[in-house]
């Protein structure tokens, strides 16, 4: 039995296809599992940070709370600077909001010319007051 020209290499081209197209569906699994890691940890951390901010609550006494927007941003930069977080904060007298962000690198799909992808993740905190 004897191959032509044309059939020498195509079971090694088929292989290298195969081969590329499994790294390529691992890439996808390990490094979209890490970005989505990535993002639940950023949800958290931005939500403790505005849950740190919102801790400043001036007017307890008289029944109408409200957040201390210049000690609440303080107090959530403090926060994440402590824990190593980058973000923003902003306040009002009713709410704490911080946004987080990371880059988070990729590893398989860098492989395949996918670069690091930055994430981000904004969670607002509210004072709770008994009824």
């Amino acid at each position: 039995m004897q191959h032509s020209d044309t059939e020498t290499g195509s079971i090694t081209a088929f292989v290298v296809m195969l081969v590329m197209s499994f790294v390529a569906c691992a890439g996808l699994a390990v490094d979209g599992g890490r970005m989505v890691a990535a993002k639940v940890l950023l949800a958290d951390q931005a939500e403790n940070a505005a849950r740190a901010g919102t801790q400043e609550i001036t007017a307890l006494r008289t029944g109408d709370p409200k957040v201390d927007p210049e000690r609440a941003i303080s107090t959530a930069q403090e926060f994440m600077v402590r824990h190593q977080i980058n973000g923003q904060v902003s306040a009002t007298s009713f709410e704490v909001t911080v946004r987080t962000t990371r880059v988070v690198p990729m590893s398989l799909l860098s492989l395949f010319g996918v670069g690091s992808r930055l994430i981000s993740a904004q969670r607002s905190a509210r004072p709770v007051t008994s009824p």
